[in-house]
C-alpha cells in the first residue's frame, strides 16, 4: 500500500493524539499537521487577553486563571503517557499544558507540525474510482496574502469546540445597562468584586465559574432549568430557575423572582466551527447536530475525512486516542467500513434514540453515560485494546461525589490499583 498523506488540523490534545498515532506508522501514512497558534496545546494554552490577538485573529482559548480540571488527572492521560504522580488529582490549566507539551516531546511530534499556520480552506477534489484528493489551502498568520495549497490523501479535523461562544437568546438583552459576558471571555473573579452576578448554565463549567466568581462577588445567582443541585454551596450563591426577561438593571427568572444585577456571566457553550470547509465538503450543522458522521466521527460520503473530539460530556483524551486509531484502522484498510446507505441508517438510529428519550435535537454529540459503550464499540470494530475499566469506574465515582459537593470534591486524590480499581484519599494540607 502507497504510504497515505494526512492532514491535521489543530495541534491541541485531539490533534496531538492524531499526530502521534499516524507518525508511529511511517509505513502507512506521513502527516503534517496546522496550528493556529504558536506553541501546541490548543484551549489549554491560558492567556489574560480576549477578542483578537496581534494578528486580528479570534483568542481561540477559554481557559480562566484559576481552572483546576473537574476530572481527576487519573482517568484524564493518554493510555501508557500517565500525568506525573507529584500532581495533585485535580490539577491546573499550567499542567495539562506541560503535559500536552511532554507528549509533544516524547513522540518527537514537533518535526510534523507547522506553528502559526491558518488553513483557509480544505477542499475535496474526487478522482478515479473511489479515491479523493484533499486540496489544502494554508498561509501564515502574519502574511495571510501568501497562501500555499498542498494535497492530501485524508484529512483529520482537530480544531476543538470551545472557541465560538454561543450566546442565547433573551427577552430585554437589548436594554439590559449591565455588563453581559460569555464565559469564554472569563478570565478572573476579581473583575466582579462586590458585584451581583447571574451565571447562566449549569453544566460543569458553569458550575465551577460559579463558584469562582463567589470568591469576589457580592452575589451569585446560578441559574438553570435542571433539577436543583443536591450540593453545599457557598454563603453567597443561590440557585435560580432560567432566565425569563432582563430589565435595565434586572433579571426576573421563570419563577416570577425578579433580582437586581450587574453582571450576566453566560455559560451557555460553544458552537461547532469549521470556517476552512468548503461547500464541497457537504458537512451541515444544524441545530448543534454535525452531519453525515458515521459514529460522530467519519464522514459518511467522504470516508476519509475525520471529525476527531466531537462527542461532549466525555472524559476527553482516551477517547481521542480511540477515535484516532479507529478512523487510521479504517484508513489502512484494516478495518472495512459499511457502505454508505448502512453508516447512515446507523447514525439516524443513533439520533432517533435520543429524541426518543427527551434529548432536544442539539444533544445529538453528547454522549454522557453512553461514552464507555462508544469507546469500547470503536475499539473492538477497529481492533485496538479498551480503555481499562477503571478509568469508567472512577469517573463514574467522580461524579457521584461532585454532584454531593462541587465546592469540595477537589479535595480528594486518588491513586490507580489497577486495570479495574482505585484508591482515594484526603488531600493533605
Amino acid at each position: 500500500m502507497a504510504v497515505k498523506r494526512v492532514a491535521v488540523i489543530g495541534a491541541g490534545a485531539a490533534g496531538l493524539c492524531s499526530v502521534r498515532h499516524l507518525s508511529a506508522s511511517p509505513d502507512l501514512f506521513s502527516v503534517v499537521c496546522f496550528e493556529l497558534s504558536s506553541t501546541v496545546g490548543g484551549t489549554w494554552n491560558y492567556t489574560d487577553n480576549t477578542g483578537n490577538d496581534k494578528n486580528g485573529l479570534p483568542i481561540q482559548s477559554s481557559m480562566y486563571k484559576n481552572l483546576r480540571t473537574n476530572l481527576p488527572k487519573e482517568v484524564m492521560a493518554f493510555p501508557h503517557f500517565p500525568f506525573k504522580t507529584s500532581l495533585p488529582s485535580y490539577i491546573t490549566h499550567e499542567s495539562v499544558l506541560e503535559y500536552l507539551k511532554s507528549y509533544t516531546d516524547h513522540y518527537n511530534l514537533h518535526k510534523h507540525i507547522k506553528l502559526n499556520t491558518m488553513v483557509t480552506t480544505v477542499k475535496s477534489r474526487p478522482c478515479d474510482g473511489d479515491k479523493e484528493f484533499w486540496d489544502i489551502s494554508y498561509c501564515a498568520v502574519d502574511d495571510q496574502s501568501n497562501v500555499h495549497r498542498e494535497e492530501f490523501d485524508a484529512v483529520m479535523v482537530c480544531n476543538g469546540h470551545y472557541s465560538l461562544p454561543l450566546y442565547p437568546t433573551i427577552p430585554g438583552m437589548e436594554s439590559f445597562q449591565g455588563q453581559v459576558i460569555h464565559s469564554h471571555n472569563y478570565r478572573s473573579p476579581e473583575m466582579f468584586r462586590d458585584k451581583r452576578v447571574v451565571c447562566l448554565g449549569a453544566a460543569a463549567s458553569g458550575q465551577d465559574i460559579a463558584i469562582d466568581v463567589s470568591r469576589e462577588a457580592k452575589m451569585v445567582c446560578l441559574s438553570h432549568n435542571k433539577p436543583p443541585l443536591q450540593t453545599y454551596l457557598p454563603d453567597n450563591v443561590q440557585q435560580k430557575p432560567g432566565i425569563r426577561e432582563l430589565g435595565a438593571n434586572s433579571v426576573t427568572f421563570n419563577n416570577g423572582d425578579e433580582v437586581q444585577i450587574d453582571v450576566l456571566l453566560l455559560c451557555t457553550g460553544y458552537h461547532y466551527h469549521f470556517p476552512f470547509l468548503s461547500a464541497d465538503c457537504q458537512v451541515q450543522i444544524s441545530d448543534e447536530r454535525i452531519t453525515p458522521l458515521y459514529k460522530h466521527l467519519i464522514h459518511i460520503d467522504h470516508p476519509t475525512m475525520a471529525f476527531i473530539g466531537i462527542p461532549k460530556t466525555i472524559c476527553p483524551f482516551p477517547q481521542f486516542d480511540v477515535q484516532v486509531r479507529f478512523f487510521l484502522s479504517s484508513l489502512s484498510g484494516k478495518f472495512k467500513l459499511p457502505s454508505g446507505e448502512e453508516m447512515r441508517r446507523d447514525t439516524e438510529s443513533d439520533f432517533e434514540r435520543r429524541l426518543a428519550v427527551g434529548f432536544p435535537p442539539r444533544y445529538a454529540h453528547v454522549l454522557g453515560p453512553r461514552q464507555w459503550e462508544y469507546n469500547d464499540e470503536l475499539a473492538e470494530l477497529a481492533g485496538v485494546e479498551l480503555i481499562p475499566r477503571v478509568v469508567q469506574n472512577l469517573y463514574d465515582y467522580v461524579h457521584e461525589t461532585r454532584v454531593k459537593d462541587i465546592v469540595h470534591y477537589k479535595d480528594i486524590n486518588y491513586k490507580l490499583v489497577d486495570s479495574e480499581t482505585f484508591r482515594n484519599s484526603v488531600k493533605e494540607s
